[in-house]
C-alpha cells in the first residue's frame, strides 16, 4: 500500500470513528511525524480537505506530554471528491399489480435511471436491492463498494460475507431476507491512472436525497416486519440526518420508519475492524451488534434457541 492509499484509509477510518461518536484517538509521536512529513511533501492534500476530516484531539503516548501535543489537530489526508450538483429526485410512478410486478418495474427504473448510470464508471454497474420480496427482515446499508459495483448486487464483498454469516446465525438464508442500500452507485473518489478507485467515502447529502425515493419505494413494496439500518449513513437516510449524533446514540433501542419498526446496528465493515482485537471495547461492540440482531429476531417472531442467545460475533 503506497502513501496515498494509506492516507485514504486513514481518512476513511477517522470518518468511521466520528460516526461512532469518538472524539479522540491515541497515536505515537512517530505517527504524527510521518503524517506531518506526508502533508509537508504534498501527498494527497487538498486545500479543501480539512472540510472532509474532523478535528481530533490527539493524545500522544510516546514521550510527549498531552498538553504539548497540538490540540486539536486537523489532518488533511485526502482530496475532497468533487460531487456535481444533483438534480431533484424524479417522482416514482409504478404500475398497478402485485409485489413482483411493482418490484420489477422499480428495478428496471433504477437500473436505467440516467443519473444513476451517469454516476457509474464504465464497466461498473448500478446496484439495486436483492432478496425475497416477501421478507420479514430487510437490511439497509450505505452504498456499494468495489465488489458491489462490479457485480451489481449489495453486500457481496468482505462486509457482505460477514452479513451473510450474521443472517445464517439468525437461522435464515440470504435469499430469505431483503438487502438494499441508501445509494445505488459507489460514491466517486479520485481515480488512478488506470481508472480504478482507491478507498470509499460516505454519500453526500445531495446523493442520498436523489436515491432515497428508490429505497423508500423498495420498503413500500417489500413491507417487511422489521427494518435493520446498518451504520450511521443508513440511520441518517431513513430517520433523518439530525436525529442522532452518533451510531452509539442510535442503536440499542427501537425506532420507527413510517409504521415499520427499525433497529439500528453497526455496519459489517465496522465490525470487521474489530476482528482480531481483544480489548473489552471491541468485544462489547461485537456483542452489542448481536444483541441488536436478537432483538430483530424477536420482533420478527423468529424462533431463538439458547445457542443463538449465547452466540458471539
Amino acid at each position: 500500500m503506497n502513501v496515498r492509499e494509506q492516507l485514504l484509509a486513514l481518512n476513511e477510518e477517522l470518518r468511521r470513528l466520528k460516526g461512532e461518536g469518538k472524539r479522540s484517538v491515541s497515536v505515537t509521536e512517530e505517527s504524527i511525524a510521518e503524517l506531518r512529513a506526508a502533508i509537508a511533501g504534498g501527498v494527497a492534500v487538498d486545500s479543501h480537505a480539512a472540510d472532509t476530516v474532523p478535528a481530533f484531539p490527539l493524545s500522544v503516548v510516546s514521550g510527549v506530554r498531552e498538553e504539548e501535543a497540538p490540540v486539536p489537530v486537523r489532518v488533511a489526508v485526502a482530496p475532497k471528491a468533487i460531487v456535481s450538483t444533483m438534480p431533484a429526485p424524479t417522482p416514482i410512478k409504478l404500475p398497478e399489480g402485485d409485489k413482483l410486478t411493482r418490484w420489477t418495474a422499480l428495478r428496471d427504473l433504477v437500473l436505467n435511471d440516467p443519473v444513476c448510470r451517469a454516476k457509474i464508471f464504465p464497466g461498473k454497474k448500478v446496484v439495486f436491492g436483492v432478496g425475497s420480496i416477501d421478507a420479514a427482515v430487510m437490511f439497509v446499508g450505505e452504498a456499494p463498494g468495489g465488489d458491489e459495483e462490479d457485480q451489481g448486487e449489495p453486500f457481496v464483498g468482505r462486509a457482505g460475507q460477514l452479513l451473510n454469516r450474521m443472517i445464517k446465525a439468525m437461522g435464515l438464508d440470504r435469499s430469505q431476507v431483503y438487502i438494499g442500500n441508501i445509494l445505488n452507485w459507489r460514491p466517486d473518489m479520485p481515480r488512478n491512472e488506470d481508472g480504478s478507485q482507491t478507498g470509499n467515502r460516505p454519500p453526500s447529502a445531495e446523493e442520498m436525497n436523489y436515491c432515497l425515493p428508490f429505497i423508500r419505494a423498495q420498503i413500500a413494496i417489500i413491507q417487511p416486519k422489521v427494518l435493520v439500518a446498518l451504520g450511521k449513513t443508513a440511520v441518517d437516510g431513513l430517520l433523518g440526518a439530525d436525529r442522532f449524533k452518533s451510531m452509539g446514540a442510535a442503536r440499542g433501542t427501537w425506532h420507527a420508519y413510517a409504521d415499520t419498526p427499525l433497529r439500528a446496528t453497526y455496519h459489517p465493515s465496522y465490525l470487521l475492524r474489530q476482528e482480531g482485537l481483544t480489548s473489552a471495547a471491541a468485544k462489547k461492540i461485537k456483542r452489542d451488534a448481536w444483541e441488536d440482531i436478537l432483538s430483530v429476531m424477536e420482533r420478527a417472531a423468529l424462533p431463538i434457541s439458547e445457542k443463538q442467545r449465547n452466540y458471539f460475533l
